[in-house]
């Protein structure tokens, strides 16, 4: 159609929206903005039950829509890809599934055990100076950075 989107938002525009939607939705809403909390909001409503905040499933589902709009209808010559590209040059296929899949079911539980996802603890619950979101954040971090540094060993530096 036409590419009127950018490839990236400059951080110190993205930045400073980000943080004033999350306060902003503490102002009206008094609760936090997390991509976990939709989630578990929308497989409530899967499951036949009243959802206890209507807003996240729409939050969520405007996640996904959002997502095929820009790519598929905003930006000319966007492809749909899987993101693991770079893990696909350097590992077979065989290694790679096993691998996101074992690497998405922890995060999956980590956000269960811990409560809510990086986005929910990082932006959210360090703003509310939550004692265990920054114990949360600074985890993930850290395993976020340990993991790209056994990978780059592992790999010879091709991730």
């Amino acid at each position: 159609m036409f590419d009127v989107l950018p490839d990236q938002i400059p951080w110190y525009l993205a930045g400073p929206a980000l943080g004033l939607l999350i306060v902003g939705l503490f102002v009206l809403a008094n609760q936090p903005l997390g991509a976990s909390g939709a989630y578990v909001q929308t497989s409530v409503l899967l499951r036949g039950r009243e959802p206890m905040a209507m807003w996240r499933v729409w939050y969520f589902v405007g996640l996904f829509v959002g997502g095929i709009i820009v790519t598929q209808v905003l930006r000319e010559g966007a492809e749909i890809r899987s993101g693991y590209d770079a893990m696909r040059d350097v590992f077979p296929l065989w290694f790679t599934i096993p691998f996101v899949f074992a690497g998405a079911t922890l995060l999956g539980y980590g956000a269960a055990v811990a409560g809510g996802c990086t986005s929910g603890h990082g932006m959210c619950g360090t703003s509310q100076r939550s004692p265990a979101s920054f114990t949360v954040t600074a985890t993930f971090m850290a395993t976020a950075i340990i993991t790209t540094f056994i990978l780059r060993a592992l790999t010879g530096g091709d991730l």
